[in-house]
């Protein structure tokens, strides 16, 4: 039998904290990183790179705790680069920017991760000049997970038929070996979101759910300038060109679409979703609302109040795998670095109001003498607030990420 191998291309912030968490999880005894370039002067400034980080601390703390290795990285070859951290050979590849040229195959790796953000597109031919996903698969790799959501150009509107959308611990059974050979773990937010949405859609009191709205006050990432730059031509969001280090900077996310894909139930609810960057290195917040048909007791209140969905969510995160963590603290985005849950709901900032809506029946055409509605009728709304932490980078993300690589790991073999 083969050694467990997992390939990564790109050793960006996601492609490093994937590194980190594998070594951590052990699933695989040996992975093999593609760079596409050189990285420093020698392996030292790699292995710099990978045993420390500015938000996470140092790589053997964070295996071991306080007691860990401060220089956990062993270099067993300089030229190719071969490390060794905890147990798992580390081989690093530095000459291939296209996909198909990497040799996936000749390297015993059947999948990959793509952590670039360069290759989004799984309807790009594997010739497409610059490389795209399929490159992998030409290179020998039967399966590529994608570190983002796709983003089909052109006109298609339709990803292949080999080609979905899975969060672990909410859709990740749908992956099939026969079919599936891209699969995107969409992104951060979507993966937070996802599991913010699942238990109220999936309890009796809160599944009719009639709009909801998200904003996610999100960590810097390096699509933004620390300093002012210069927009680069064709740029549509200027904002990301001002410094992240200064600026409170409204933004796009694409959370909403992607979330359709991994709960279908979403396509039938008005969701909108916009996103705020912040000046902090990783932990963003998720402000989500929702408005629920209800109904109403003899006293004239909701059926849905704050302490009904914080039962649900605090229901919710006692079942095993839920990747909800329930909590009656006060935090800050600090407290949250790390943290291991896709999300982590602040039942403090829980919030309930309930009115009437009223809808005119007659406007609409519904309404008339014959069928005996007529006039307005008011129809018990409750909408609702609830706030979710999330570590964006390592704790909610990668980490999710790495359990759905050992999920489809686990049904290649």
């Amino acid at each position: 039998m083969t050694e467990p191998t997992l390939g990564i291309n790109g050793l960006g912030r996601i492609g490093k904290l994937t590194v980190w968490y594998e070594v951590l999880a052990g699933r695989f005894k040996r992975l093999v990183v593609n760079t596409g370039r050189p990285v420093g002067r020698s392996t030292d400034d790699l292995v710099g790179y990978l045993e420390s980080d500015s938000t996470y601390g140092n790589l053997g703390q964070f295996l071991s705790g306080a007691r860990g290795e401060r220089h956990p990285v062993t270099v067993i070859s300089a030229e190719p680069p071969v490390l060794e951290v905890a147990g798992v050979r580390i081989e690093i590849l530095t000459t291939a920017r296209d996909p198909r040229q990497i040799g996936w195959a000749e390297r015993g790796v059947s999948l990959v991760v793509d952590t670039t953000g360069v290759f989004r597109d799984p309807a790009a031919p594997s010739d497409k000049p610059g490389g795209s996903l399929r490159g992998h698969l030409e290179s020998g790799a039967r399966a590529v997970i994608v570190s983002s959501a796709f983003k089909v150009k052109g006109t298609a509107s339709q990803w292949p038929e080999d080609s979905t959308m899975l969060i672990h611990g909410i859709n990740h059974h749908a992956f099939d070996p026969r079919n599936h050979c891209l699969v995107s773990a969409a992104s951060c937010t979507t993966t937070a979101l996802a599991h913010m949405m699942l238990p109220l859609l999936n309890h009796e009191l809160t599944r009719r759910m009639l709009t909801a709205s998200m904003s996610t006050i999100h960590a810097v990432t390096n699509s933004q300038s620390v300093l002012d730059s210069v927009p680069g031509a064709g740029a549509k969001d200027l904002r990301k060109t001002r410094s992240a280090l200064t600026n409170i900077i409204l933004t796009s996310t694409n959370a909403a679409q992607a979330l359709e894909h991994v709960i279908p139930t979403i396509r039938d609810i008005g969701f909108i979703a916009d996103s705020v960057r912040v000046p902090v290195p990783t932990a963003s917040l998720i402000i989500l609302n929702c408005t629920f048909q209800t109904r109403l007791n003899e006293a004239g209140e909701s059926a849905i109040s704050r302490k009904t969905l914080n039962g649900i969510y605090r229901d919710y995160a006692k079942l095993p795998g839920s990747g909800v963590r329930y909590t009656e603290r006060q935090n800050v985005s600090s407290d949250m670095i790390g943290e291991p849950y896709a999300a982590v709901i602040e039942a403090a900032e829980t919030h309930t109001r309930t009115g009437l809506l009223s809808i005119d029946l007659a406007e609409l055409g519904l309404g008339s003498a014959d069928n005996g509605f007529q006039g307005p009728v008011d129809i018990p709304v409750t909408h609702a607030k609830i706030v979710g932490w999330y570590d964006n980078e390592l704790g909610s993300y990668t980490k999710r990420m790495s359990e759905l690589c050992h999920f489809v790991a686990d049904r290649l073999e």
